[in-house]
């Protein structure tokens, strides 16, 4: 395969010619021929990636698409930052690997991670590094609170989503993933979840009301739980905002029963709804945060849990994992939350998270958009069928090929993959967002209609 010289620096979308081109047909061939059936992204994005700058990447036919998934949300600060693959090669001279040992770059990661916690929380705070994905930070999240507790029940939230392992997909709503995997793990309990705006389940009630009703109920028929678990922003979920008075409900009677509450930072953590954590804009705080994503800024995989030392019973070895020593992810970690500081980031995602509430607010005026909802760099455009309320899936499919042919990739996700969600870098310009929420827009517009015509 011929190799590509770099071209112009990646500024601005630009897509000739079929999707997917004659190069990236190659290798989507040799993926499909060698790779798992479980891939997901190409089925829908089939495009294969050569090179990525900022919030752009470029395929290997020359294709440059904004990239507005920015890696399911790990590329904090888009791709290749150029003082993060600094830092990364700096780190690649000294250290790499270093199971749970004590080294200057955990421990630099560490007291960073710990200071972005309010001072009261930061007191109490123990952090436990898992092996490197989000999913085992849920798992040892949920076997920290059993061990502590000594119960075994976990209740969960409908349209959850914590990771596709044996025991998170127990701990997720969707049912169609659970369906081929027989037996899995016992004791969990779902109750509706209650978000800003339409309800996701259709159930009007304050779901937090009936889980204290179920909990202090004798005949309730739900023991104690070990945990309760849940989402700020249920992103997998269909991009649903959790309403106030339900968070702070919940972490009220959690606390009042004893009740362990996990919240599930993985997508929602390290910036990307405007505070480092989400559960701060609700004025509560967990006594357990999970936390992986955007943790390197970079992509390097690092997962950890932060917990009340209070919950720290469990013996050494209790929970492990070989990659949880990634130096090369510390590193980057570190040098990630200097320039979140310096740049203020932060006041980025919101600034540019009103922009994007402005650009896409006139789309609610389409009778197949159902809902535009989101908060900070986390937004969904939920199509429905006007005829019925159905989940429109196909349309939000034909939206999404038609940003990826006009050079946006966006993604989609809630019930029935009807919600066409966005992930930009955190660090994304006014430029970029312009140019992507005109293509968005004109995607949900020009395929709404022709669903309408035909």
């Amino acid at each position: 395969m011929t190799t590509l010289l770099r071209p112009a620096p990646l500024t601005t979308p630009r897509v000739s010619g079929d999707l997917p081109g004659p190069r990236s047909t190659v290798l989507l061939a040799h993926q499909e021929r060698w790779e798992s059936s479980a891939r997901t992204y190409p089925r829908h994005l089939p495009i294969a990636l050569a090179e990525g700058e900022g919030s752009f990447v470029r395929d290997v036919d020359g294709n440059v698409f904004i990239d507005f998934l920015a890696g399911a949300g790990v590329l904090s600060l888009g791709h290749n930052h150029p003082e993060l693959v600094r830092a990364v090669r700096h780190q690649l001279d000294s250290l790499t690997h270093g199971l749970d040992f004590p080294t200057p770059a955990k421990d630099a990661f560490t007291q960073a991670q710990l200071s972005m916690l309010a001072p009261e929380l930061r007191k109490r705070t123990r952090l436990h590094f898992c092996g490197p994905t989000g999913a085992n930070a849920v798992e040892a999240a949920i076997k920290l609170c059993k061990i502590a507790t000594g119960r075994g029940d976990i209740i969960s939230f409908q349209g959850a989503f914590h990771g596709s392992t044996h025991a998170t997909m127990a701990l997720s709503g969707l049912v169609s993933q659970k369906a081929p995997v027989r037996d899995g793990m016992p004791g969990v309990h779902f109750f509706p979840y209650t978000a800003s705006g339409p309800a996701p389940d259709g159930c009007s009630v304050n779901g937090a009301d009936l889980l204290e009703q179920a909990l202090r109920d004798g005949n309730g028929g739900i023991p104690l739980p070990a945990a309760v678990i849940m989402e700020m922003v249920q992103g997998e979920g269909g991009n649903f905002v959790a309403r106030t008075d339900f968070v702070r409900k919940v972490r009220e009677v959690t606390r009042s029963l004893g009740i362990p509450l996990i919240v599930d930072e993985v997508q929602t953590g390290c910036g990307r709804t405007g505070t480092w954590f989400a559960f701060e804009q609700y004025g509560i705080e967990p006594d357990v945060i999970v936390a992986s994503k955007a943790l390197s800024g970079i992509g390097l995989p690092v997962a950890l849990i932060l917990y009340d030392a209070a919950l720290d019973t469990w013996a050494p070895g209790a929970h492990i994992g070989t990659f949880r020593g990634n130096q090369l992810a510390f590193a980057a970690g570190v040098e990630t939350i200097r320039i979140i500081r310096r740049d203020d980031i932060l006041g980025n995602v919101r600034r540019r998270g009103a922009r994007i509430a402005d650009r896409l607010s006139g789309l609610t005026r389409n009778p197949w958009v159902r809902q535009v909802r989101g908060r900070g760099l986390m937004w969904g455009i939920e199509l429905a069928d006007p005829r019925d309320g159905r989940p429109a899936t196909e349309v939000a499919a034909a939206v999404q090929h038609h940003a990826l042919r006009h050079g946006l990739i966006v993604e989609r996700g809630g019930r029935d993959d009807a919600v066409v969600r966005i992930l930009p870098p955190l660090n994304v310009s006014a430029e970029v967002v312009d140019m992507a929420c005109s293509i968005l827009v004109d995607a949900v517009s020009a395929r709404a209609h022709r669903s309408s015509v035909h």
